[in-house]
């Protein structure tokens, strides 16, 4: 590990260590790909944590998964390598022992190999709200990564997630592309900030086994759509083979939807989502 990289990534969990975040806020933390850290009141969550070492990745990660010391709740959309991370799973399970961790059931056996135990793991179930102690709600919803695939007892392969933290309402909708179920699921739910994919799919990546997700064209649609008050792109600049420029998502958005709000995050980046809620008297 390069030393430089590794003090930085001590850094950032000290700062999100000692964020402190108020009602009706989130703090977003961008690590690459779909991989964030989400913080609101005395809870950390890390979803698709991807931070293991990769000679093809354009840039290293902020943090490596030694630094994840400070983990409530771990949640996984999927299995690709790029969003269960099997060198950073056993890390992140080491080092946080009370760690809970949600993925759709196919990835059971994977974490179980990684180390994580059965208290630990939590099946995400499409349609049921998971409390995590009495400040987080996580709510599973079915994705599409090109292809709705179920198991045979109707488990999703591919999720997004709902969060309900802090009276903030986020989306994470992992890998998928669209399809008419989720656009009406998500338009019932009042979405305050949405983290979408926005790279896309092709003939030629598919033909080297390289699954796609929405497109920026599709994503901005998505969100004016399904009226959410906020989103970020995602999983657009991490390898050179699958990227996509967030120039053309500001640019599409600024011309077909100006009213829109929506925030391209720096790597490493801390962005601190505020609501509407947050200046009103908490009841």
């Amino acid at each position: 590990m390069n030393k430089q990289v590794e003090r930085k990534g001590k850094y950032l969990i000290e700062e999100v260590n000692r964020t402190k975040v108020p009602y009706g806020s989130l703090a977003v933390w961008f690590l690459g790909q779909e991989s964030v850290i989400i913080k609101g009141d005395g809870v950390t969550v890390y979803i698709d944590p991807y931070v293991s070492f990769n000679p093809d990745r354009t840039f290293p990660a902020p943090i490596s998964p030694e630094d994840i010391t400070n983990a409530d709740v771990c949640l996984i959309t999927h299995d690709h390598e790029d969003h269960l991370d099997k060198r950073t799973i056993p890390q992140l399970v080491n080092h946080n022992p009370v760690v809970k961790i949600m993925a759709p059931a196919m990835c059971e056996p994977q974490l179980k190999e990684l180390g994580v135990n059965p208290e630990q793991f939590l099946k995400a179930e499409e349609g049921q709200w998971i409390s995590f102690g009495p400040k987080l709600r996580v709510l599973p919803i079915a994705a599409a990564h090109e292809e709705l695939v179920r198991d045979e007892q109707g488990n999703p392969h591919y999720v997004g997630y709902i969060l309900e933290l802090n009276g903030v309402k986020l989306y994470h909708a992992g890998d998928t592309v669209l399809f008419p179920e989720l656009v009406e699921a998500l338009s019932s739910h009042g979405i305050d900030l949405a983290m979408l994919p926005i790279n896309g799919r092709d003939y030629f990546r598919n033909a080297r086994n390289l699954v796609g997700n929405m497109s920026y064209r599709e994503a901005a649609e998505f969100a004016a759509i399904a009226g959410f008050e906020t989103v970020i792109p995602l999983h657009y600049d991490l390898f050179a083979g699958n990227a996509e420029n967030p120039g053309y998502f500001v640019d599409y958005m600024y011309k077909h939807f100006p009213e829109q709000k929506f925030h391209v995050m720096a790597r490493a980046e801390r962005f601190v989502y505020v609501s509407a809620k947050a200046f009103l008297e908490k009841e």
